[in-house]
């Protein structure tokens, strides 16, 4: 997740006291950083929701590099129960953010949610949802697979738990997912859309959802969002 100055203390800090929370400064003029996050976010995923990643800009959230007295970027940081526990500067290979991320849940037993979640059935994430219901992470996994079974009612139930938690560029893809119908041509249904966006509301809201379902780092996407902005502005 994306986390700001001011959510850094719900999302990192408190968060932190239910998972090791792993901090990722970064910049967009950073090359090092480009070539380490990739590799953070396939670490913290094979964990299986034992640890959170949250990424800063810290061009655009300057309070938390202050906090952590960044001099240099990348700069990986370890949150446990609020408090560091662990970090490095600098680029690295897989197995040593991996050796990193694991020092972070070594003798620490998996939660109850955190073995409900790693099942990953309808029925585990319901259970790890009740006790937890504003984990965010359990919270994206049942929308997720409400989304892809599609049956009656499914998405907007997601769209109702998604709503439910602080926005992040993860509920906004799963929001558009559960608004728009799959199509096998984006770019082409895209250039379709473009056409009426400035006349049709509709068509608009469906644009904007689709570059939603493309993500953030897609770079279609932001050719996309640059031609949407010519037509309407």
């Amino acid at each position: 997740m994306d986390v700001t100055d001011s959510t850094f203390q719900t999302q990192v800090l408190e968060r932190s006291s239910q998972v090791p929370v792993v901090v990722d400064l970064w910049a967009d003029w950073c090359g090092p950083c480009r070539s380490l996050t990739p590799i953070i976010e396939k670490v913290v995923a094979e964990t299986g929701g034992r640890v959170d990643l949250a990424k800063v800009d810290v061009d655009a959230n300057p309070e938390i590099a202050k906090s952590f007295q960044v001099q240099s970027i990348p700069a990986v940081y370890g949150i446990r129960d609020g408090q560091v526990v662990g970090n490095f500067v600098g680029a690295q290979g897989e197995e040593a953010v991996r050796s990193f991320v694991n020092d972070l849940i070594t003798d620490t037993e998996p939660s109850a949610v955190e073995v409900l979640l790693g099942a990953g059935d309808e029925s585990s994430l319901r259970q790890a949802l009740e006790i937890e219901p504003d984990n965010h992470t359990v919270v994206c996994a049942l929308a997720s697979l409400l989304i892809e079974r599609d049956t009656d009612g499914d998405s907007d139930e997601a769209i109702g738990l998604i709503a439910g938690i602080p926005e992040s560029p993860e509920t906004r893809r799963l929001a558009a997912l559960a608004r728009v119908e799959a199509v096998e041509d984006i770019e082409a249904t895209l250039g379709e859309l473009l056409a009426l966006v400035s006349s049709d509301e509709d068509a608009r809201s469906r644009f904007v959802d689709l570059l939603e379902v493309m993500g953030p780092d897609d770079e279609r996407a932001t050719t996309w969002r640059r031609r949407l902005a010519s037509i309407l502005y």
